[in-house]
């Protein structure tokens, strides 16, 4: 069983009563399990989390658009291509254990056990030594370290001199979803070339199978030359491991890498990390500009099962409150997909700016977003789940309160709005590992009419047009399938939110616009601003823009199904199969 959570009684606007992130003094410190032993070290890394850099470093590039709001994050001076693929074909199993030694080892939690309690600092008392001692300065061993905000190794096993075999921590509480990786390495060698093999992801598919590349952050380059994360790795392979049968199958990813420096500190990612502290550091420098607390308020929406607020934030102008029409933004429902903070913050970046579009969208709307829904499973490390060891974009649906918190004063709040006013638009920001490129997945339900099932397509389509080199219109899907039904999208859809989104943006990159490379911080950060455009354009009083991409729509449409649509030619006897087929 969960254990019950305080709330409060009525899903009314919600209301400062946990500790938010003050312009002055210390930020609130994450709240961890208890089975959780957390290094005291901070780890930030460049361009994450606030709003400026302070003082910017002297490699940092100014700002890429001028309604950025800070020195934009590092980005590679090219772009970084993929690799060739290497499909999923089989590769020689790794060696394992017996024929190596073990330099780093967590204890997982008990199988079977849940959550309990939580507590600053995570599990009390002295901390242990996951890490094999070196013997001496020409060790060349590395130190591998995870006991820091959204890192999740469990064991390093040293299989040759220069090779690894590695093994995630599932979801807490949970013996699977392992995906996401972020772990730190010390006493690391120029010249050699390493090689580290993941044994036990759970996706048959992915993205390295197409050419993608980790990222690593060398801490030297950073702080001389203010280079940050960076994609790496040669002969990056994606293959079947252990399993089959009744025994759960899993999946080796492998690469090999030439470190920059001797004795540096480099940390490994499977995508850019934006962890809680990040969005706290980011929230404290809001609530400490004049300007922009003026028309951006930071609430409370509730507190998570370990403790952590989960924050909300509602942004627009004070003029014409009651005739404003809303729109609801979420992300990071997923922890591991970290893509969906940083396109949060463009988003935010953009619509807390002073460029006209963004002042225009502030007298125009309501914004109520929640950046980081399960802010327990960011901090731990998850992939999927929170701290109910479930999948909370399953949830909506049945959500339990004492559950799944967020998720409950999520729709709770959302249906004190529809209650006030139109909700013109939910989007739920999450990240993809088997297709490349952004797309969208919608809600198109038989029998809706044509205009309604072809509105739906309206979006996503001008979100394509005005960002042509990362949207994939062709990749929009619409069918709500029957394991879908409890996600966020399809449940405010059926509360009567028509144009109820969720936003995938591919962990690896792009194939459109003539690029084949990987996305950078600075493309996921794009998205929220091309959001914020293709708002306004969707909702412009001269119907022109949206007129024409209701009739592309229509044309796509049956092209696609290769004969005209049913009787007078309706689209509402089409089964959604039949047009994404």
């Amino acid at each position: 069983l969960i254990p019950s959570v305080r709330h409060r009684e009525s899903p009314g606007e919600p209301r400062a009563l946990f500790a938010l992130p003050s312009a002055r003094g210390p930020l609130p410190a994450p709240r961890w399990p208890i089975e959780c032993e957390v290094i005291k070290e901070t780890i930030e890394h460049i361009g994450e989390g606030s709003l400026q850099l302070s003082p910017p470093h002297p490699c940092a590039r100014p700002p890429p658009y001028p309604w950025c709001l800070s020195p934009a994050e590092w980005v590679p001076p090219e772009p970084e291509p993929f690799c060739q693929p290497t499909g999923h074909k089989w590769a020689p199993a790794p060696l394992g254990e017996e024929q190596g030694t073990v330099v780093y080892h967590l204890s997982p939690a008990p199988q079977g056990s849940c959550f309990t309690r939580a507590r600053v600092g995570g599990a009390p008392g002295p901390l242990s030594s996951p890490a094999a001692p070196l013997e001496g300065p020409q060790d060349t061993t590395l130190l591998f370290e995870s006991r820091f905000e959204s890192g999740n190794l469990q064991k390093a096993v040293k299989v040759g001199p220069f090779e690894y075999v590695l093994t995630l921590r599932p979801d807490l509480y949970t013996s699977k979803h392992t995906q996401w990786f972020y772990f730190r390495v010390q006493n690391t060698r120029r010249d050699p070339l390493y090689c580290f093999t993941i044994t036990n992801l759970a996706k048959p598919k992915s993205l390295y199978g197409e050419g993608m590349r980790p990222l690593i952050y060398s801490q030297r380059d950073a702080q001389s030359r203010g280079t940050g994360w960076c994609r790496v790795g040669a002969d990056v392979r994606y293959y079947r491991g252990s399993g089959g049968g009744e025994e759960r199958a899993t999946f080796c990813l492998s690469w090999t890498v030439r470190f920059p420096h001797d004795g540096d500190t480099c940390f490994f990612a499977h995508s850019y990390p934006y962890t809680y502290s990040d969005l706290q550091r980011y929230l404290r420098a809001l609530a400490g500009d004049p300007a922009r607390s003026q028309y951006c308020t930071v609430r409370a929406l509730c507190r998570s099962l370990a403790g952590n607020t989960i924050y909300l934030l509602t942004i627009t102008s004070p003029a014409g409150l009651a005739a404003k029409r809303a729109v609801v933004l979420s992300a990071r429902a997923h922890p591991g997909e970290s893509g969906g903070s940083w396109a949060m913050r463009g988003f935010l970046d953009f619509l807390l700016s002073t460029h006209t579009d963004a002042q225009l969208l502030r007298q125009l709307f309501v914004f109520k977003v929640v950046p980081m829904l399960n802010p327990d499973g960011v901090v731990v490390g998850n992939s999927r789940c929170s701290l109910a060891g479930r999948d909370p974009n399953r949830a909506y649906g049945t959500a339990l309160r004492s559950s799944f918190p967020g998720v409950w004063h999520l729709r709770a709040m959302v249906e004190r709005v529809l209650a006030e006013r139109e909700v013109v638009l939910y989007c739920d920001f999450h990240g993809h590992s088997r297709k490349n490129n952004v797309f969208m997945y919608g809600c198109d339900g038989v029998g809706a009419g044509t205009g309604p099932r072809l509105r739906q397509r309206v979006f996503p389509l001008m979100l394509s047009k005005n960002a042509p080199d990362k949207f994939s219109f062709p990749s929009c899907k619409f069918k709500v399938q029957k394991s879908k039904e409890g996600t966020g999208r399809v449940v405010m859809w059926r509360m009567g939110v028509s144009h109820s989104y969720t936003m995938e943006a591919a962990f690896g990159g792009s194939t459109l616009g003539g690029r084949s490379s990987h996305f950078t911080m600075e493309d996921l950060k794009s998205l929220g601003y091309h959001l914020c455009d293709t708002l306004l354009d969707f909702c412009d009083p001269d119907p022109t823009k949206f007129q024409q991409c209701l009739l592309e729509v229509d044309t796509l449409l049956r092209q696609r199904l290769g004969r005209e649509p049913g009787v007078a030619g309706s689209w509402s006897d089409i089964s959604p199969s039949e047009l994404e087929s």
